[in-house]
């Protein structure tokens, strides 16, 4: 059960935080302090209930658990470390969770920082689409004690409903991190496929709608395969090339510190930078079909 009592905050209302806010603030029976750099979200969600707060210091006077949906670690440190930022507020905090896609070594090295101002960071990055997000269907996965994982775990299920404890500080960020290369990578082999199928004369959305139906059928098949591959549509603000990046740049660095030569992940990787170069940066990503067709590098 969620404990009523205890005031809640959210910074971060982007396209997956504004939904993810708005799931803790009408499940959890808590009070929600909100904010985001834009108005527009946090009046949106203040709509629901949320509790408005004009800046980070306002949010960590009043709430004791804060979540944060932020673009990267570097964020993620701002917030919690910056001028007027939840430690130098002086609040009520004790626990944050990061909910972003982070840099594993520094989510550890900031939880190491937080420690020392009696904060508890749990990384806590989420997983499947915006849909998913509005749903309150997110996947989870978790990093920190079990008891820590406890303690949060109730707020959690007000936003996903596959929460799953990965272990130690960091290790969520990990689980997390490797979904995502695994869809990318997928996301390139579809790419690839559909191209070499629409060249030997066969509809791009017939063969991903006979692949789904096979062993090939995925995740990443029915959703940025059908819904965006198929179409040749890749509209702004859902999962842009350079988010892409910076996710697969946080695979290889955990790659490159476990001596592992990740060759396909790198494929992908020099793949999203060229779809970048070419001018595709706030598309949703799999327009790297675009540089496939091409004839990429």
């Amino acid at each position: 059960m969620n404990n009523a009592d205890t005031p809640l905050g959210f910074i971060g209302l982007g396209v997956m935080g504004e939904s993810m806010a708005s799931n803790l603030v009408r499940k959890s029976g808590c009070l929600v302090y909100i904010h985001d750099l834009h108005a527009e979200p946090v009046q949106r969600v203040a709509g629901a209930g949320g509790l408005a707060c004009g800046s980070v210091a306002e949010v960590a006077q009043a709430a004791e658990i804060v979540f944060l949906s932020l673009p990267s670690i570097v964020q993620v440190e701002q917030v919690c470390l910056g001028p007027n930022g939840l430690v130098e507020a002086s609040g009520k905090v004790r626990i944050v969770v990061d909910m972003s896609t982070s840099d594993v070594a520094r989510t550890r090295q900031l939880a190491l920082r937080l420690r020392e101002h009696g904060i508890t960071l749990i990384d806590a990055p989420v997983a499947r689409m915006r849909q998913a997000a509005k749903d309150g269907t997110l996947m989870i996965t978790v990093g920190g004690t079990d008891e820590e994982f406890r303690s949060v775990e109730p707020y959690l299920r007000c936003m996903g409903t596959d929460i799953i404890h990965c272990g130690a500080t960091g290790n969520g960020q990990v689980v997390k991190i490797m979904n995502n290369m695994v869809v990318f990578m997928t996301v390139h082999a579809l790419a690839e496929a559909i191209t070499i199928g629409r060249a030997a004369g066969v509809d791009g959305a017939l063969l991903l709608d006979a692949l789904s139906k096979g062993s090939a059928d995925s995740f990443a098949l029915r959703n940025p395969g059908q819904k965006a591959l198929a179409p040749d549509t890749f509209p702004e603000k859902a999962f842009p090339t350079e988010y892409a990046i910076k996710d697969i740049l946080l695979a290889l660095e955990l790659a490159r510190q476990g001596d592992v030569d990740a060759r396909a992940a790198k494929l992908t990787h020099s793949l999203l930078e060229q779809t970048r170069g070419a001018g595709f940066v706030k598309e949703y990503y799999p327009v790297m079909v675009k540089l496939v067709e091409k004839g990429y590098q």
